[in-house]
């Protein structure tokens, strides 16, 4: 089976800013009118349900491997886990975090002010990442802290994207495990899963413009805010689903890059059944489309939906 990869598309203009356009900010609120046809074929024979009780992956900072100052501390324990920690202690009041992959695509991360370890995925896989802390001068002009070549080898390839880390962040208590166990009763299989969590999200959660264009640089979503509230800007929508998901041991990548000429972030999922599937949103009993829950829920516009659908207007440039 050639490999193909689910993208679940949750439109942003700025990743860590709000989501852009009009064209559905204007029909924030309405019922979609994407029946969706089921993500899933008819199957030939009922499968008996699938388990459904969550695991969620917690990541350790053992401090058995780590490098660092007396306010930097890069934890690198669990690297063959797909992830590292870092903490940092100063009182510098923006600090990034880079992080430079095998392939050699830069991320860049603002670490928090909490002083606790916060999580970051491998997302490049196997090699060889360099690490670095910048703490903020003044403007734009940034000092390295400290700096880290780690090596890493994954035991697992799906690792970095079933551990919650610093943009899709989840516990074991989290209402969002719970929402994704109940959703995922009774299901048959990780498609139905799917299907079950991403109709929940469209349905349930409504685009929030006034959020939208007030957040600041540096946000980070609170998946139980947004179930709570039901209400979320891209950003949230994406990182809702895909701890529900990841909650549910269905692998969910977070992927950020352009749709045409608009920064954007989706959704890829893996399934035991398919493998990656790619340019994906529903099964409509011969072939997919891909799916957007953020547009999904808040507009009926049929061309914006025929431009999400076309595969070919995206280019992922990030992984998380």
């Amino acid at each position: 089976m050639s490999k193909k990869t689910i993208l679940i598309l949750v439109s942003c203009c700025v990743f860590l800013g709000g989501c852009k356009g009009d064209s559905f900010a204007d029909h924030a609120g309405e019922p979609a009118r994407d029946s969706t046809s089921a993500l899933v074929p008819a199957a030939e024979a009922q499968e008996p349900a699938r388990d459904n009780t969550p695991n969620v992956m917690v990541p350790a900072a053992d401090e058995t491997v780590s490098y660092g100052t007396d306010t930097v501390t890069i934890d690198a324990s669990h690297t063959d886990q797909g992830y590292f920690m870092v903490r940092y202690t100063g009182t510098n009041q923006k600090v990034k975090l880079q992080v430079e992959t095998p392939g050699e695509d830069t991320y860049t991360y603002l670490l928090s002010q909490n002083q606790e370890y916060e999580t970051f995925p491998l997302s490049g896989g196997d090699g060889s990442y360099t690490l670095t802390v910048l703490e903020n001068v003044e403007g734009d002009m940034y000092s390295v802290a400290f700096s880290q070549d780690v090596d890493a080898a994954i035991e697992d390839e799906f690792l970095p994207f079933l551990y919650p880390n610093q943009y899709v962040f989840f516990v074991s208590g989290s209402d969002a495990v719970e929402k994704g166990k109940e959703l995922a009763e009774g299901m048959h299989s990780e498609l139905e899963v799917i299907e079950s969590i991403y109709h929940y999200v469209t349905s349930n959660i409504t685009y929030d413009t006034e959020k939208a264009s007030s957040v600041s640089y540096g946000y980070l979503p609170d998946v139980d805010d947004t179930l709570r509230t039901g209400q979320g800007i891209c950003f949230d929508y994406a990182a809702l689903t895909a701890a529900m998901l990841r909650s549910q041991s269905i692998p969910t990548r977070l992927e950020i890059g352009y749709a045409g000429e608009a920064y954007h972030a989706w959704i890829s999922v893996y399934v035991k059944e398919v493998g990656w599937i790619d340019n994906i949103i529903e099964f409509d009993g011969s072939s997919w489309s891909l799916m957007d829950p953020t547009f999904a829920a808040s507009t009926n516009d049929r061309d914006l939906k025929q431009f999400i659908g076309d595969g070919s207007n995206y280019t992922v440039k990030y992984y998380y």
